[in-house]
C-alpha cells in the first residue's frame, strides 16, 4: 500500500499549535512523504486512539511489538479455538462401534408358539412345538446387549445370540446371493466384546426392536431389513432363516424369555 502524502511536516503555524493542544506532552504529529507501511497503520490507530482518551494503550511515542501482536492476533486466536472443539464430535462418530455391555440367559419362541430347537446334525435351528417332556429339546441362549458412543438406532437395541454351552452364535452372511442365517463357531470370544461398525463381525449383530410386551423383532445389522424368522406351519425341512419383513409365510415376531 504506497502513497505520497502533499502535506509537509506542520510546524510555527496556527494548525500546528491547535494539534498540539490535544497531543499528549512530548508527543508531536508528523505526516511524511515515505510510503506508510502496516506497522504505521498500526501506530496510526493507537495514536488515535490515545486522542480518544482510550485506556490500555502503552503510553510512550511508539506502539511496542507485543502490543502490536496482541492487537492483530487476539480474534484470530479464538476462532481456531472453537473450531478444533467443533471438530470432536465428527472424530468420535468416526471411532463408534459397538460395546458388550450386559448378558443374560433366555429362550426363544415364535408367534405360533413354536421353540428353537437345534439340529446338530444339520448346525441348524428349527421351529418346532414342543409338548411335555419333550420341551428340555428347546434351546436356550446367551443375549448380549450392546451400546454405541452414539447411538445408530433409537427404538433398538443391537444384541448377539449365542448357544448356551457352546461357541456357536447366530450370524447373518450372504448365500446363493441372498442373506441367511448361520451358525458359526467362535473360538475366542473376546472378539465379541467389541466390534467396529466396519468390522466383518457384525454379521454376528441384530437389532432387537420391542413390538409389544415381551414382543421383539430381530434384524440383521450387516443386512437392513432383512428379519430373523420362522416358517409359519411346522415344518421340519424349513430351518429358522433370514427373510424380509413382508415375506409371505414366515414369522418374524418373537417372545424373549429371560431366565435369570
Amino acid at each position: 500500500m504506497d502513497f505520497e502524502s502533499n502535506y509537509s511536516l506542520i510546524e510555527n503555524t496556527s494548525e500546528s499549535a491547535a494539534w498540539s493542544s490535544k497531543l499528549p506532552q512530548g508527543l508531536d504529529l508528523e505526516v511524511s512523504h515515505h510510503p506508510i507501511t502496516m506497522r504505521h497503520i498500526a501506530n496510526l490507530i493507537i495514536a488515535m486512539e490515545r486522542l480518544k482518551g482510550g485506556e490500555g494503550v502503552t503510553m510512550g511515542t511508539e506502539f511496542k511489538d507485543k502490543d502490536l501482536l496482541n492487537f492483530l492476533l487476539e480474534s484470530a486466536v479464538e476462532e481456531h479455538i472453537v473450531l478444533e472443539l467443533e471438530s470432536a464430535p465428527s472424530a468420535r462418530r468416526r471411532a463408534a462401534g459397538f460395546s458388550s455391555t450386559s448378558q443374560y440367559e433366555c429362550s426363544v419362541t415364535d408367534s405360533e408358539n413354536k421353540c428353537w430347537v437345534l439340529m446338530n446334525e444339520a448346525m441348524e435351528l428349527h421351529a418346532m412345538m414342543l409338548q411335555g417332556g419333550s420341551s428340555y429339546h428347546k434351546v436356550h441362549l446367551n443375549l448380549s446387549s450392546y451400546v454405541t458412543p452414539v447411538p445408530i438406532e433409537t427404538e433398538a437395541r443391537p444384541v448377539a445370540l449365542g448357544i448356551k454351552g457352546s461357541n456357536l452364535y447366530l450370524s447373518c452372511s450372504k448365500s446363493g446371493g441372498r442373506p441367511t442365517l448361520h451358525l458359526e463357531e467362535v473360538a475366542d470370544k473376546e472378539q465379541l466384546k467389541s466390534i467396529s461398525q466396519q468390522s466383518d463381525m457384525v454379521r454376528f449383530l441384530f437389532y432387537r426392536r420391542n413390538t409389544g410386551v415381551d414382543i421383539s423383532t430381530l434384524e440383521s445389522a450387516r443386512f437392513r431389513n432383512w428379519f430373523i424368522s420362522t416358517d409359519m406351519q411346522q415344518d421340519y425341512t424349513k430351518p429358522v432363516d433370514m427373510c424380509q419383513k413382508a415375506a409371505p409365510n414366515r414369522l418374524t415376531t418373537f417372545t424373549i424369555q429371560r431366565h435369570n
